[in-house]
């Protein structure tokens, strides 16, 4: 059987799957369709820093001990425009200044709050999937159809899936104490447990969490090409494995199925790296700091607003140029077209 090589995306640290035609028929669940938004469908991915079935051996060996907050520490916001022909992604920084709503219940305490201002990432903490959610929509003015995260057990296994490992790059060696990442210049290919150095690295390159989500948006885009490029996708069985390593079993609101999830990526079968973009929300600089809160990082309202409003509008993200800079240079909003990070 032949089987075509276009890209898929489903975006997030290890959020991709490539579907072969006849897959879907025999994908667990069935069929599944999704919302058809006029503007739109709109995909929330988080990575957690959830440790749960980790082993201590992997903890040690890619230093991912300490204990976690299940707090989210990558924000994706994925829009796939209404024709299923072009993929905007938008990071949003874990450390982004946002008042939770309230009331809600506490997930670990089971005390209720008002509405408070906290980092972005403790929504996921405080009220899992349906806070996180409430909070993303109330920032952007965008409704999420639908949720997904990725823990680090079900990042690295993922990622493991992938034939040969997947490629990273670097023009400078990157060296981080925090996350043991160690690279020289050049390419290599790594697995689940190097992927997740690489993806959580803050301290290699002195861009600080914004150096990190333009790692982790790398990682997504040169996943997809070696999905593209090995077995996987002549293999319906291990495309179904990869969908469930992916989803987990969690329940989340507004979770994205398996079904769903093999949908969706059937559906964007035909998006090549040049209909796909990758931007980070526009920065301000850091806030002063905030009661409960610390310091935290300040949209630039003026900027954000138009990146919001495209999307509402179901259209590309606005150019570079027509976005104030902000006072931070290594939180530039530089929108770059998925076929400008692939690794050479």
């Amino acid at each position: 059987m032949r089987f075509p090589r276009p890209w898929r995306l489903l975006a997030a640290p290890a959020a991709l799957l490539a579907l072969a035609p006849g897959a879907l028929a025999s994908a667990p669940g069935g069929p599944a369709e999704l919302p058809v938004p006029a503007r739109g469908l709109n995909l929330l991915v988080v990575g957690t820093d959830s440790r749960a079935g980790v082993t201590a051996a992997e903890k040690k060996r890619f230093l991912l001990g300490g204990a976690d907050c299940d707090c989210a520490d990558a924000i994706m916001l994925v829009h796939f425009s209404a024709g299923y022909d072009r993929i905007s992604v938008v990071s949003l920084p874990r450390d982004s200044l946002a008042e939770l709503p309230g009331p809600h219940t506490d997930l670990r305490t089971g005390a209720v709050h008002d509405a408070h201002l906290a980092k972005l990432n403790a929504a996921h903490a405080e009220g899992g999937s349906e806070l996180t959610v409430e909070t993303v929509e109330a920032l952007t003015g965008l409704t999420v159809h639908r949720f997904l995260a990725i823990d680090f057990r079900r990042f690295m296994d993922t990622v493991d899936r992938v034939d040969g490992g997947v490629p990273i790059c670097t023009e400078k060696p990157l060296k981080d104490p925090s996350t043991g990442l160690d690279l020289a210049p050049g390419t290599r290919r790594v697995g689940g447990g190097e992927g997740l150095q690489y993806v959580r690295s803050r301290k290699a390159d002195g861009e600080m969490d914004f150096g990190r989500i333009r790692k982790q948006q790398r990682f997504v885009v040169n996943t997809l090409a070696r999905i593209r490029s090995g077995g996987i996708l002549a293999d319906p069985a291990e495309l179904r494995a990869l969908a469930a390593t992916l989803r987990g079993t969690a329940s989340a609101a507004r979770g994205l199925s398996v079904a769903e999830l093999l949908r969706l990526a059937d559906r964007t079968r035909l998006v090549g790296p040049s209909r796909t973009e990758f931007a980070t929300v526009p920065v301000r600089g850091f806030n002063p700091p905030v009661a409960g809160a610390g310091s935290t990082v300040g949209w630039d309202g003026e900027g954000a607003a138009k990146v919001f409003a495209r999307l509402r509008a179901d259209r590309p993200l606005p150019p570079a140029d027509s976005v104030a800079p902000g006072s931070l240079s290594v939180a530039r909003y530089a929108p770059a077209r998925g076929s400008s990070l692939i690794c050479p």
